[in-house]
């Protein structure tokens, strides 16, 4: 946590500059890295007619593509409340968001589960079909990481901190949190056009 009475208003404004850098640093890098594996997927199933997913992918996918995009609408509530300085509805909304995050989770979990039980298999022949955990798995390492930074600001809401930086970290969950929507939208499409 910052303490903002160790700062020089120019220090703060400089970290908090350096820290909203190396977000989009490391967005711009979870960006490149799926990048690779929608490159390594096409070379892949272009490698052979028996290639490619061969399946229907699961209406969970579905179901949790709305999950996520609702989260996002409640973050953005949970922001507006913080800008307005309206604590309870901003930790209202974070905890709507959280549990929405939460839900997605299970959903992805479970659209596994349909695809265990149609043979499709992380360890599989057809590396295609690997290919849906490997997008589905490393987007919800980041949904885990999104949901630490969304209990932080929640956290941060109940103590509560001071508003300049309840505003900054709100900021930087909802720059992240969106990221990782869009993200999964991206995966979904791409997967779903491949399918």
């Amino acid at each position: 946590m910052e303490h903002t009475e160790d700062y020089t208003t120019e220090e703060l404004i400089q970290s908090r500059k350096a820290k909203k850098f190396n977000l989009w640093l490391g967005m711009i890098g979870m960006f490149m890295m799926f990048a690779a594996l929608s490159s390594g997927f096409i070379v892949y199933t272009a490698s052979g007619v028996d290639k490619g997913i061969k399946t229907i992918l699961p209406d969970t996918f579905i179901y949790s593509t709305i999950v996520i995009l609702v989260s996002s609408l409640t973050l953005h509530f949970a922001y507006r409340a913080t800008k307005r300085e309206q604590i309870g509805k901003q930790k209202l909304y974070l905890l709507l968001t959280i549990a929405l995050g939460i839900a997605f989770f299970v959903l992805q979990t479970d659209a596994w589960s349909v695809l265990a039980d149609r043979g499709i298999y992380f360890v599989n022949n057809n590396a295609s079909q690997s290919f849906i955990y490997v997008f589905t798995g490393m987007h919800l390492a980041h949904i885990i990481a999104g949901l630490i930074v969304l209990v932080r600001c929640l956290w941060g809401a109940m103590k509560p901190i001071p508003f300049p930086e309840n505003q900054f970290r709100m900021n930087l969950a909802g720059i992240f949190w969106h990221f990782l929507d869009l993200l999964w939208i991206y995966i979904y499409v791409f997967l779903l056009l491949n399918q």
